[in-house]
């Protein structure tokens, strides 16, 4: 087995362990992504919040969709 593979393997395990997170506490998860943004819009004083609060979107989106389906982190609220 390869070094390629073995990163792969790696790889593979990391988004199933992150999958399995998400599928288990998808709320939370959506919560601290949403604190996470706020604290950084506050830290760059809302000049980017238009962005940051796209780049929250992209992150619920991508990691809601680990399982292949949107059904573990709910819509923000506001």
């Amino acid at each position: 087995m390869g070094v390629f593979d073995n990163l792969k393997d790696a790889a593979e395990s990391l988004k199933d362990k992150a999958s399995d997170l998400v599928d288990g506490h998808g709320d939370k998860v959506g919560e601290g992504l949403d604190k996470a943004g706020d604290f950084v819009d506050e830290k760059t004083g809302g000049q980017y919040g238009d962005k940051i609060d796209t780049g929250v979107e992209k992150a619920k989106e991508g990691l809601d969709g680990l399982d292949g389906q949107n059904d573990d982190i709910p819509d923000s609220q506001g």
